[in-house]
């Protein structure tokens, strides 16, 4: 059984310059699910089943996705409202994903600079990933180190390169060493940029 399945949503997929890159380049890490929501669910109609199924299956679950408008694209939050039932994933017996581990690979067009109280998005990215924080924390999952990327709309190709190279050492750290979002010096400045990339992408 794969230890990791991954979920990616972009419905820009095919214009994609970094999305695209990370997702493919998933592929060659063992013991993976891939699953493009955009591509199995382009009707947005979700086999709540078939998603439960897959689960159950795994102890790891990825997000990939590129920030919308301070959010993750509409698809995850469909997937979300229909596949995390009560019973299922919360409430007195829903405890199907508890000891489970969410994490996300997220990438933002603006600069890292903007996601401070004093840049102009007037917040930092974890403040932007609160409903998905707490949507594993309700759930009784470990809500883990993210692997995020800044300035996407101007990055260099060997910037895209090393992201990517990281991705797959992230994925696999994911595997080997969990590492929850709080629990460690370096996962308290996680949405630090520069910090992921040293973490496991360019040592």
């Amino acid at each position: 059984m794969p230890d990791l399945l991954l979920y990616y949503a972009h419905p820009g997929h095919r214009h994609s310059r970094v999305n695209r890159r990370m997702y493919e380049s998933a592929s060659d890490v063992n013991d993976i699910t891939l699953v493009d929501l955009y591509a199995e669910y382009p009707r947005n109609n979700i086999n709540v089943e078939k998603e439960q199924t897959r689960l159950l299956e795994h102890n790891i679950i990825v997000f990939q996705f590129p920030l919308f408008w301070y959010s993750s694209p509409a698809l995850i939050k469909q997937w979300q409202d229909l596949v995390l039932e009560y019973g299922f994933a919360y409430g007195p017996n829903g405890t199907s994903l508890v000891g489970k581990s969410l994490a996300l690979a997220i990438t933002a067009g603006g600069p890292e600079d903007a996601y401070t109280h004093t840049g102009y998005q007037k917040h930092e990215l974890r403040t932007f990933l609160t409903p998905l924080e707490q949507t594993a924390k309700l759930c009784g999952m470990h809500f883990m180190l993210p692997y995020v990327l800044y300035s996407t709309l101007v990055v260099n190709d060997d910037t895209i390169e090393a992201h990517v190279n990281g991705y797959i050492r992230y994925l696999n750290e994911l595997k080997s060493n969990p590492e929850p979002f709080d629990s460690l010096g370096k996962a308290q400045s996680v949405l630090d940029h520069h910090s992921v990339l040293s973490s496991y992408g360019e040592e």
